[in-house]
């Protein structure tokens, strides 16, 4: 079989076509996301949002309203709930997220257990990537558009805010505002990516394609075209994979990630592990080759 037939054999496919394109979409907008979650370090507030949304999702399901609703409005509580927890006690920060998160995340569980449905909601946790229907299509593009729409206008504030939010607030701006704002779009993005590879492995997508991005570039401007051009590009090589070897779709898209982001670690010129030992190497034989 030869590569052009490797490449068009599943787009002969309608259900692998609406896939890739979910998740090329999704991976674009976790990946820029995560960029800015890596650089403040909010990988475990990211962990947090991605499981604390699956009783607002569930929730919003059963009233009929959007999925993004529900999703934003147990986000703010999971926040509010670590903020209260935090500061009205003696447990820490990280203890606290821990907290908070895994309960909202087994009540979750607790209500797709007791809710009926003729669909299974248990798609919500794992994803369902090859079932992604047009009407799914539809609701990831919106998001996806609005949240990648906000950041890129936001890019500067919330840059500034990452970097130095005491300089951010001496000219104006609001550091609360705009943590409020990465968080409701923390908030968004999970349900972008709900639709792809479930709650679960949500958190992968939030926070692998910065750390990626990161290991090989000094410059944020860089990471923002970075990550998710690399997310994009694994998250359709995931899909092929996936079609190819017969597994699972939306863990074969996070292990490609991952599997990305090892041979980064390892080989990346200036943060690898084995490339900056290779370059060191190579410097001593040229210094020792000068003498």
């Amino acid at each position: 079989m030869d590569l052009i037939t490797l490449l068009m054999e599943p787009l002969g496919y309608d259900f692998m076509v609406r896939a890739i394109v979910t998740t090329a979409l999704a991976a674009v907008v976790c990946a820029v996301l995560s960029c800015w979650l890596v650089l403040i370090g909010w990988s475990l507030m990211g962990d947090a949002v991605s499981h604390a949304v699956l009783p607002g999702v569930v929730l919003a399901y059963i009233v009929g309203a959007p999925f993004a609703l529900g999703a934003l409005v147990f986000a703010l509580i999971a926040v509010t709930l670590i903020g209260v927890v935090r500061s009205t006690s003696r447990v820490k920060e990280d203890a606290a997220i821990g907290i908070v998160f895994t309960s909202l995340f087994a009540l979750g569980l607790v209500l797709i257990s007791v809710t009926p449905s003729q669909t299974d909601l248990n798609h919500i946790i794992f994803g369902n990537l090859l079932g992604v229907s047009i009407p799914d299509l539809i609701q990831v593009l919106v998001l996806g558009v609005v949240a990648f729409a906000i950041l890129i206008l936001k890019r500067r504030d919330l840059t500034l805010y990452a970097f130095d939010p005491t300089h951010a607030h001496a000219i104006g701006l609001s550091p609360k505002r705009l943590g409020a704002l990465l968080l409701g779009l923390l908030a968004l993005t999970s349900v972008v990516a709900l639709q792809t590879v479930g709650v679960v492995l949500v958190v992968a997508m939030l926070i692998i394609p910065g750390a990626t991005a990161y290991l090989l570039t000094d410059r944020f401007s860089r990471m923002l075209v970075i990550a998710p051009v690399v997310s994009a590009a694994c998250s359709i090589a995931g899909i092929y994979f996936s079609y190819y070897l017969d597994t699972a779709s939306g863990a074969m898209v996070v292990l490609t990630q991952g599997a990305v982001f090892a041979l980064v670690y390892l080989f990346s010129p200036r943060q690898g592990l084995i490339g900056t030992r290779l370059a060191k190497a190579r410097r001593r034989k040229a210094a020792a080759l000068a003498v």
